[in-house]
């Protein structure tokens, strides 16, 4: 982590002082402290939402849409499908609850089904990417939108639900915004039709509400009371070139002066800042005076193996302070039990697409309000809180109202297949809530036209027999493309294991503090091919030593993440056996696999310049090897990657060597168009 040679002095972090100033606009988050010794049924009684159980049945009984804003903390997305279910509205079907994120989904059900008294998978179950915890019994379902999404390929109508509630709706992601289009859709088409009729509840705890009321026909929007604690809000007096140094001297300004008891939250954008942060307070809290109580920093990021992600709920030793270094995965989803201070540095990690270049990357910016109000009301969950904000009260000022939706900042190649493959007439002017940019939209085209999945006749575009097999797969579209051309390479075993791969979170574990013995260990996997022939090798001896946990442990290999790899495997295969391909494995030739990937993923390619830089040859932009990949140290002259992150540069990460050859005769076209361009 840099380090500023003369860091703000800790005494001008105090509230009051001339570093901190007091933002006088209350908080607006609020709190629900579960007691486990507490009966079920008297915890339910005692959520905010209880209050206005009898009215809100009333209210939603008679209403088609509606839009329900409840504070956090209110109890809306684990009371409503139950007041649903218990006043029997919607009971001719399923009370269907999706949810932007997998970890959400399983949570929930899990909570409504102890609720219910119920075994998880009967009357209350989940349906996510690669699991379904359902039965015939199933009237709650709590899914992703994703997989409502997948359901309406098969079924634009969606008979099988009468309640649809879409939880969570500001977290706009891609999945959310076209689940929007489709549920309202079919919500019409049922009416024209004089089918049954499907209520559509839109719900969350903060939104545009003028934006969901007028897209959902005006629907009325209901507003739910919530328990509040104030939270105090501090910003800086100055903006602050280093977020990281000032995060620091904040957290030691609180921990030399607040009670033991009182646990600290601290946003960063991802896993590297997270832990070079840790590594630094581990190594500060170790040299402090006796006066100060000891200090546990827990880390929080989606990629930490679930029992390391568990250590934030469980409470730390009476007289240590807990401190908890997260993503925004702390945001929404989850709440974590005896936080009292949140240190907010204003910043995420968030994909941007530009369609002009085609580049999708990873990028650090500023966070919006929306997040910003987010992320202070962690602070006021159980009792009274402070927020400190590292940023000033006028950059707050200037930041953007909500976040900008995922929609209009992403590759909607998977968008448009999914949307054709759900046979909507007319992609290009698909009922959007935030409508694309047309560049967007028409990028996307040209490239399931490059990958041979669309046919284009003027404004019309279809699916060709090739799209309709890479829709049926939930993967981007490059990656069902590699799967369907993998027969002809006599590969389809391997393919399958490395699109499974990089289809979850990463199976590696890397603690820096143990690099060297990381590196040790993962030596006897590394293949000088690249990063796909090494993941390959490690699912190898994952399977030969039967998924040993053990064996996970000593070779830093994440065991779960690693058992979905095989279960997100099993279903592609199933897949591809319903489709009548043939499944032949290559064995030890990787040369076949290589070409194959390099035929599926040739837009993701990157050559090496004479000055030793790489360039994308898709957009003719610098691009450089990540130092995680195996091949950070080589120069091989071309290369496909798995995704591009922007930090200080360009990073390519997960990367294969292929040939120049392999490469054109993929798509001869459209590497003769490239060179034209690069010469020109």
């Amino acid at each position: 982590m840099p380090h500023d040679p003369d860091p703000p002095p800790a005494k001008r972090f105090k509230p009051g002082s001339p570093f901190f100033r007091l933002n006088k606009k209350p908080g607006m988050l609020l709190p629900r402290k579960e007691n486990a010794s507490v009966p079920v049924d008297v915890q339910r009684k005692h959520l905010p939402i209880y209050q206005a159980k009898s009215q809100l049945i009333n209210r939603l009984r008679q209403l088609d849409g509606a839009v329900l804003i409840g504070e956090t903390g209110s109890g809306k997305t684990t009371q409503i499908p139950q007041y649903l279910y218990e006043a029997g509205i919607g009971r001719q079907g399923i009370i269907a609850i999706t949810q932007p994120r997998r970890v959400a989904a399983i949570s929930l059900a899990g909570r409504v089904a102890e609720e219910k008294k119920t075994q998880l998978g009967k009357l209350v179950g989940y349906t996510v990417r690669f699991e379904d915890m359902t039965s015939s019994e199933t009237k709650l379902k709590f899914m992703t939108d994703g997989m409502l999404l997948r359901e309406a390929i098969g079924d634009p109508l969606l008979l099988r639900y009468s309640v649809v509630v879409l939880d969570e709706a500001h977290e706009r992601t891609v999945h959310t915004d076209v689940l929007f289009g489709v549920v309202k859709s079919a919500q019409r088409k049922r009416r024209e039709q004089s089918k049954f009729p499907m209520k559509v509840i839109v719900m969350s705890a903060t939104m545009d509400v003028d934006l969901f009321s007028q897209y959902f026909n005006k629907a009325p929007v209901l507003y739910l009371e919530g328990r509040q604690h104030p939270i105090q809000i501090f910003n800086t007096k100055q903006p602050q070139s280093d977020y990281l140094q000032a995060a620091l001297v904040s957290i030691f300004q609180i921990h030399q002066e607040a009670s033991p008891s009182q646990d600290i939250l601290v946003f960063l954008t991802g896993q590297e800042e997270i832990e070079a942060l840790a590594r630094t307070c581990r190594d500060i809290s170790k040299h402090l005076p006796e006066t100060c109580c000891p200090m546990m920093v827990i880390p929080l990021y989606a990629s930490l193996p679930p029992a390391q992600q568990l250590r934030v709920f469980q409470a730390a030793p009476k007289g240590t302070r807990k401190v908890v270094l997260s993503t925004n995965i702390a945001e929404t989803s989850i709440t974590i039990p005896g936080i009292k201070y949140v240190i907010d540095t204003g910043m995420v990690k968030a994909k941007k697409y530009n369609p002009d270049s085609g580049l999708e990357v990873l990028a650090v910016q500023r966070v919006s309000k929306a997040q910003a109000w987010q992320r202070t009301g962690r602070a006021g969950r159980e009792e009274s809180g402070l927020c400190y904000r590292l940023y000033t009260e006028d950059e707050f000022e200037n930041f953007i109202n909500m976040t900008v939706p995922e929609i209009q900042r992403c590759n909607l190649a998977s968008v448009l297949l999914q949307l054709l493959a759900l046979q909507v007439p007319d992609v290009l002017n698909f009922d959007f809530m935030s409508k694309p940019s047309s560049e967007a939209i028409y990028t996307a085209v040209e490239q399931l036209d490059l990958l041979g999945a669309v046919d284009r006749k003027d404004e019309h575009i279809s699916l060709t027999p090739l799209g309709k097999k890479m829709a049926s797969f939930p993967l981007e579209p490059s990656y069902a493309k590699t799967i369907l051309l993998s027969p002809d390479f006599s590969c389809t075993e391997e393919v399958l294991t490395i699109v499974s791969l990089l289809s979850v979170d990463s199976v590696l574990y890397n603690p820096p503090a143990r690099r060297e013995e990381v590196h040790t260990v993962r030596r006897k996997f590394i293949s000088s091919e690249g990063d796909h022939m090494t993941l390959l090798n490690i699912y190898r001896a994952f399977k030969n030593v039967g998924g040993n946990k053990e064996w996970c442990r000593e070779n830093f290999v994440n065991s779960r993440n690693m058992a979905l790899v095989s279960e997100v495997r099993a279903q592609l295969r199933e897949i591809c056996l319903k489709l009548g391909m043939t499944l032949q494995s290559s064995r030890t030739d990787m040369g076949n696999v290589r070409r194959c990937l390099a035929h599926g993923l040739f837009t993701n390619a990157a050559e090496l310049q004479p000055d030793g830089s790489y360039v994308a040859l898709d957009t003719h932009q610098p691009v450089a090897i990540h130092p995680s990949s195996v091949l950070f140290q080589a120069k091989p002259a071309y290369v496909i990657f798995n995704e591009l992150l922007h930090t200080s540069k360009c990073y390519m990460r997960d990367l294969c060597l292929v040939d120049a050859d392999w490469l054109h005769d993929a798509a001869p076209e459209y590497f003769r168009r490239k060179l034209r361009a690069a010469k020109s």
